[in-house]
C-alpha cells in the first residue's frame, strides 16, 4: 500500500519590506528555503508540510486583480500555529514581541486550549495555540 504524499498549504502575504520581515521572521526562529528567496519573496518554512511565502506588495499584487488589503488596517485574515505546550506558547509570541511585533489581545485560556497571538511588522495577525488533546 502507498502513501499519499501529504498535502502543503503554502500562506501568501504581501509585506513592504522583505528583508525586515525575513529578519523578524528570523528572530522567532525560522529558516527560508533559499532556492524559492530572492529580491521579490521568500519562502519561509514551517514544517515539512506548511510555508509562508512573504511577497513584496508590488509582486503579490501580480497573483490578484484585486486590491490589496491593509492588514494593519483591517483583518482579512489570522493564521494560527499549533504549539507543544503552553511555555511553547509564551515563548514563540514574547519572541515575536521581542523582535518588533504587537499583541493586539491578551492571552485567552479555555481549559483545553491555550492562545497568544501577535501583530508583524505589516500587520498580519498569527495565533499559536496548545490545545490538550486531538482534535476530532
Amino acid at each position: 500500500m502507498s502513501m499519499a504524499t501529504p498535502q502543503m498549504i503554502f500562506v501568501n502575504l504581501p509585506v513592504r519590506d522583505l528583508e525586515a520581515s525575513k529578519a523578524f521572521f528570523g528572530a522567532l526562529g525560522y529558516h527560508f528555503n533559499p532556492q524559492f528567496t530572492d529580491e521579490n519573496a521568500a519562502c519561509m518554512i514551517v514544517s515539512d508540510s506548511i510555508f509562508v511565502m512573504l511577497l513584496v506588495e508590488p509582486f503579490f499584487k501580480t497573483f490578484t486583480p484585486l486590491p490589496v488589503g491593509d492588514a494593519r488596517a483591517q483583518t482579512t485574515v489570522i493564521t494560527c500555529l499549533s504549539a507543544d505546550s503552553r511555555p511553547a506558547v509564551d515563548a514563540l509570541v514574547d519572541k515575536a514581541l521581542k523582535a518588533g511585533a504587537g499583541e493586539p489581545m491578551p492571552a485567552r485560556d479555555y481549559g483545553f486550549m491555550y492562545q497568544r497571538g501577535f501583530q508583524d511588522l505589516d500587520g498580519h495577525l498569527w495565533e499559536i495555540a496548545f490545545m490538550d488533546g486531538e482534535p476530532n
